[in-house]
């Protein structure tokens, strides 16, 4: 959903800014094992106005591909939206586009299951064995408050009209 929802300008706005994007970006990250710089890429697509589909090709949750019911915040038409979602595997991502600029900020608060077990949210969601999976992650943990914060920024490298290489979904397809 887009919002302000009331007002058709913003809705129009949408289109214009963000509708139909395609973005690839990649963060200046440390491995979590290591500590060593690396760079960990997320390709982002702003495919419909109710979700977002995306892949991850770097860092810990690199071979995780989704899609999500995602609500979109218009901050400053032309300059700034805000992405908001909720995945099955608990985690909650709170993602701005700086258009101008050309960065992502993101706080993504993962849940503990998925930040302790990033193998297991590796996927597709389209698969049934990795949905399940992802769901039980959102289980592990005494209390919503277990969760890890990761505040970011990153550099987009390429943006384009189109769904690139990541599979179309069917807008009707359940989501959280």
């Amino acid at each position: 959903m887009i919002y302000p929802t009331e007002n058709q300008a913003v809705q129009e706005q949408w289109k214009k800014d963000i509708g139909d994007l395609h973005l690839l970006y990649d963060y200046d990250a440390k491995n979590p094992e290591t500590g060593e710089p690396e760079k960990w890429r997320y390709e982002m697509w702003f495919s419909h106005e109710d979700r977002i589909t995306y892949a991850i090709h770097g860092g810990p949750m690199a071979g995780r591909y989704n899609y999500q019911k995602a609500d979109y915040q218009c901050i400053r038409p032309g300059e700034l939206w805000q992405c908001n979602w909720l995945e099955e595997t608990g985690t909650i991502v709170s993602l701005v586009y700086d258009i101008p600029k050309k960065k992502i900020t993101t706080l993504l608060a993962f849940s503990k299951g998925h930040w302790e077990n990033p193998e297991s949210a590796h996927g597709d969601k389209r698969n049934p064995k990795d949905f399940e999976r992802w769901r039980g992650l959102a289980k592990i943990g005494d209390s919503q408050t277990a969760r890890f914060l990761l505040n970011d920024q990153a550099d987009i490298i390429e943006e384009f009209r189109g769904k690139g290489d990541l599979k179309p979904i069917d807008p009707t397809w359940p989501t959280l």
